[in-house]
């Protein structure tokens, strides 16, 4: 019996991933450059695929817009969760996450514009970044670390933060990365109830290889 019916099945399936991929891309370039106010035939031109072809996968391109959104959110909280797994105190993870998350605004420029136009968006996403600070913020609640009455005021409050640290620092380039990032995110620990000197010595805890988990040195 012949199974040249699924070889072709498996060719159309991997075209059409390679054609939903590239959109996703061209859209993510897009959005980090601010500009999704762009007529259909600019997206389709970039991405180097057909008109029609976008209509095999989204409706309008504000679907493909929260796809592309989504898709690079989620990643890289995938690799904040990686990053964090084999730290046991919730307030060290959160810490870390936004330490991280900090240095990303000089280390990845791009997705770090993705973060600034889209900060109010991410606040009600289901997946990428403000579910993990929930998710972080709870934990830390739950095991007595951090003094919490409102969880979305923290999530909140952890957003805009991060918002403001962004600009800032695309606003002064000559500013150190490092040490406004841990100021920022030992404020935040202080915030939320930890101590001076505990907060102070979690921000100054050496942080993980992104490389070594990520492996490949491109975007999440």
């Amino acid at each position: 019996m012949s199974n040249a019916p699924t070889e072709q099945a498996n060719r159309l399936d991997r075209r059409k991933a390679r054609t939903r991929a590239a959109l996703i891309r061209a859209a993510q370039t897009l959005i980090a450059e601010g500009r999704t106010n762009v007529p259909i035939l600019e997206i389709t031109q970039a991405a180097d695929v057909g008109m029609g072809s976008f209509y095999n996968h989204f409706e309008t391109k504000e679907q493909l817009f929260e796809a592309a959104l989504e898709a690079v959110m989620d990643g890289y909280g995938q690799l904040l969760d990686a990053l964090t797994a084999d730290i046991e105190d919730p307030a060290e993870v959160f810490a870390c996450s936004f330490r991280l998350t900090g240095r990303l605004y000089r280390r990845e420029p791009e997705l770090s514009l993705v973060l600034l136009n889209n900060v109010l968006r991410l606040l009600s996403a289901d997946n990428g970044l403000a579910p993990r600070a929930r998710r972080d913020i709870a934990a830390a609640v739950d095991a007595g670390r951090f003094t919490v009455e409102d969880l979305d005021v923290a999530v909140t409050m952890t957003a805009g933060a991060l918002l403001a640290l962004g600009q800032l620092l695309h606003n002064q380039p000559e500013r150190d990365v490092e040490e406004t990032t841990d100021r920022v995110t030992e404020d935040l620990l202080r915030m939320f109830g930890v101590q001076r000197r505990q907060a102070h010595r979690i921000c100054s805890l050496p942080l993980p290889d992104i490389d070594a988990v990520r492996g490949d040195g491109s975007a999440a």
